[in-house]
């Protein structure tokens, strides 16, 4: 079976292109991973969500992906800029930790979020403090190429000459380069550099910086754009097919990878570049810096005062896939509500999808062919720049013909069983398996437990001994024992 022809919106291009893989069907994907330094917030989620789409319907269209998505663990500084302060290390010394201590505890808990979101694991999550060497040998190339110099330690990339060459920079954000070069002697402290719009690849550490390594040009770190060129370049080559990221970082992050790539390699690093727009509180990009930010531990909990209660992580990934990862997505306590509600309603109309049973009958050629077609039109959304929220709308249109089977008011006759069957498999497939929408066990176990405890004591008094019998088994089925002691009823594991 041929692939499906899926169409995605190209940052680089500015318009929707026909998806061809460099060397199909292998596909090599790239995005940038968080800075750990601190808790996961919804911003996080939007991206982490939006890039496990593409990568599960890749999967689920045949190709075989290679999912690169980093963990920046040095050298991101405040304010993403050249100067200031290393954000990991100015929370380890608050906190009294090793930068790694830092880094292992953030980490783990982005992993334990994204797991709770029931995002899947890239297939490789480097780290940049582990890949040094790589960024040294990246530098040493860009600087034999003409395009770097060193100064007093650091190394900068050397935009003037990159532009005096004929390279286009600023072509993806859409800066206009006149702009970024206007006044670049102004540098405003940062006498390093030739030219203000100069970024740094490599950064000459103080003596009291606690995260530094050995290179060629005396103790630093590297700079927070060429960690990603290095780490994706080594994983999926010079040129691949998917870097993906958020909106924010379009300039300068993205636009210095290309830079960075082209005069190491003479080369576009990446092919398709798609970008997940923001999450805004009151019209607001949410984020650290700004801290406006909701933990995705204070969303689950409900412990913040912008939220009225929790939301399951369920409730989060559906919030999210409503709206097309392009569009900006407004927080509200109503607007998780009515995710919630939406997204119970999926989860009900899969279950009645799944308690369906085909029984032969005379086949209606008209509802057989509508409901083939709307099943088809589940992929419509996806195949169309990962709109998934066209694709939820499509579901609940197919859902309203799964109620009329349910319902009994027609039989599942009435379609052929090739039908019936497309339409549990392909709608069960595309909400649990791409969409990745899974049942959350959230019914209080405990609370059943005790109500039927309450029936086994009421039908114990009235000597009806079948259905105290009945309950007994109910709960040894489930691997439990009722304890019937002097002093009241309780319930154990069963030994």
């Amino acid at each position: 079976m041929p692939i499906p022809s899926l169409t995605v919106y190209n940052t680089l291009t500015r318009s929707k292109e026909e998806f061809q893989p460099i060397t199909p069907p292998h596909v090599g994907m790239y995005v940038c991973g968080p800075t750990v330094y601190g808790e996961a917030h919804l911003g996080h989620a939007r991206g982490a969500i939006t890039f496990d789409i593409v990568f599960r319907l890749l999967q689920h269209l045949g190709y075989k992906v290679r999912y690169v998505r980093n963990i920046t663990d040095v050298g991101h500084l405040e304010q993403d800029a050249d100067e200031g302060e290393d954000k990991i290390a100015k929370k380890a010394k608050l906190e009294r930790l090793e930068p790694m201590e830092v880094v292992q505890r953030y980490t783990e808990y982005y992993r334990r979020c994204m797991r709770q979101l029931n995002v899947l694991p890239p297939s490789i999550e480097p780290t940049a403090s582990g890949h040094i060497p790589e960024q040294i040998q990246l530098i040493k190339n860009i600087v034999k190429a003409g395009y770097a110099y060193e100064n007093k330690g650091s190394v900068y990339f050397d935009i003037e000459k990159f532009l005096a060459d004929k390279h286009a920079y600023g072509h993806l954000s859409g800066r206009i380069v006149e702009d970024l070069m206007s006044g670049s002697r102004a540098l405003d402290g940062q006498e390093t550099k030739k030219n203000s719009a100069d970024f740094a690849l490599w950064k000459q550490a103080a003596p009291e910086h606690i995260m530094q390594w050995q290179s060629p040009w005396g103790n630093g770190f590297p700079g927070w754009h060429l960690e990603c060129t290095a780490m994706s370049t080594k994983y999926l080559g010079d040129t691949f097919d998917i870097h993906g990221g958020g909106m924010d970082l379009l300039f300068p992050h993205h636009e210095c990878e290309i830079a960075q790539s082209k005069a190491a390699t003479s080369k576009e690093p990446a092919k398709y570049w798609l970008h997940n727009n923001m999450i805004t509180i009151n019209g607001q990009k949410m984020g650290k810096s700004l801290g406006n930010y909701i933990t995705l531990e204070e969303l689950f909990s409900g412990k913040h005062n912008l939220l009225d209660q929790g939301y399951s992580p369920m409730t989060i990934r559906f919030f999210m896939l409503q709206a097309h990862y392009r569009s900006t997505l407004d927080f509200s306590n109503d607007a998780l509500k009515a995710a919630s509600k939406a997204y119970k309603k999926v989860m009900n109309g899969l279950k009645m999808l799944r308690s369906l049973q085909y029984e032969p009958s005379e086949i209606d050629t008209a509802l057989d062919d509508e409901i083939s077609k709307a099943v088809d039109d589940l992929y419509k959304g996806l195949l169309d720049d990962f709109n998934t929220a066209i694709t939820l709308a499509s579901f609940f249109q197919l859902q309203k013909k799964i109620n009329l089977f349910f319902l009994k008011q027609k039989s599942t006759g009435a379609i052929r069983e090739e039908t019936f069957h497309k339409l549990v498999k392909q709608t069960t497939t595309i909400i649990q398996e791409v969409l990745g929408l899974i049942e959350e066990e959230d019914v209080n176990a405990e609370g059943l437990i005790l109500a039927l405890l309450d029936l086994y004591k009421e039908a114990k008094e009235a000597k009806e001994y079948a259905k105290v019998d009945q309950i007994r088994l109910y709960f040894k089925q489930q691997g439990l024992a009722i304890k019937d002691m002097k002093h009241g009823i309780d319930w154990a594991y069963e030994e």
